[in-house]
């Protein structure tokens, strides 16, 4: 049972049901998702079973893909649809030249200030809990990365856009800041996830399908092997020493090619490690300015 389910979260489901689902049909206790997904938002949440739960913070650091529905003209406390409107504002008068305009600053590197309906924690307590309580508190700007944002459709008062960003990017306040800076009011109208690393909607399991593949015994032909989401990483293939020695958890030397990419490029911070027989054995790290690997997560 190790491995990763790539599920299609439906709407107005939590996270964390579709992993206490997931313990419950499959009777493991190790099961862990990939990246929240509010529960208004629907598509890719990678949920990993057994020894695939050990990844999950490398399947959080991936880059994140979105269908964004964002609707000018109000803005609202939680930033998206389920609110209480905040502000209201006239859109007549932007047109796509103007809001392309707009989009423009929020590309690249950036800055962004969580929601209050969030789940970043305050003294050990969710922000969104605090916010049902009436209490607002001050956030500090985190940075993010958007790596692609683009216009797909233009219905004013609403468009849509495809977002491609980095982890702890919100789309919520990437609707809220634009709303902000046209002067109108946004929020989120919907949210698609379409890509969280390797995993793609394509190829998401519904619900239903699920729960169907457990109640007929075939669940396990939509298990991906755990080294499916590290892909991205360049494989090397040790030898039966250098195996016992990332088993105990100490470090290795390996030739300088060993620490290139497919593009031939060095400097690369993870690989993947196998064993002669074809295992994946875990997860190394490099030491910086050393032909040093030091064993990050050892799976074997």
């Amino acid at each position: 049972m190790d491995g990763i389910l790539n599920i299609n979260k439906p709407q107005n489901r939590t996270s964390f049901s579709i992993v206490a689902m997931v313990k419950r049909l499959s009777g493991e206790r190790r099961v862990g998702h990939a990246g929240t997904l509010d529960p208004a938002a629907t598509g890719v949440l990678p949920v990993c079973l057994g020894r695939g739960t050990r990844i999950v913070e490398f399947l959080v650091d991936t880059t994140k893909a979105y269908l964004a529905r964002i609707e000018l003209g109000a803005a609202t406390d939680t930033y998206d649809s389920s609110g209480r409107i905040t502000m209201q504002g006239d859109p007549s008068g932007i047109d796509k030249n103007q809001l392309e305009s707009a989009l423009d600053p929020f590309r690249g590197r950036i800055r962004q200030t969580p929601p209050m309906y969030s789940a970043v924690k305050h003294k050990g307590k969710p922000l969104y809990e605090l916010a049902r309580e009436g209490i607002e508190i001050e956030r500090k700007s985190r940075p993010a990365t958007i790596y692609r944002l683009e216009i797909i459709s233009w219905q004013p008062p609403v468009f849509t856009v495809e977002v491609e960003c980095s982890k702890g990017t919100y789309i919520r306040s990437l609707a809220h800041d634009l709303g902000q800076s046209l002067g109108c009011g946004a929020h989120l109208k919907s949210l698609v996830r379409t890509r969280c690393g390797f995993f793609d909607i394509k190829d998401a399991i519904s619900i239903s399908q699920l729960e169907e593949a457990f109640r007929y015994g075939y669940w396990e032909q939509f298990l991906y092997p755990i080294d499916t989401a590290l892909r991205h990483y360049k494989a090397i293939v040790v030898n039966d020493a250098t195996e016992e020695t990332i088993r105990k958890g100490s470090p290795v030397v390996l030739e300088e090619s060993d620490n290139r990419d497919k593009s031939g490029n060095s400097g690369q911070k993870h690989c993947r490690a196998y064993t002669l027989d074809g295992r994946f054995l875990g997860i190394l790290r490099s030491v910086p300015g050393e032909s040093v690997w030091q064993p990050k997560k050892v799976l074997l």
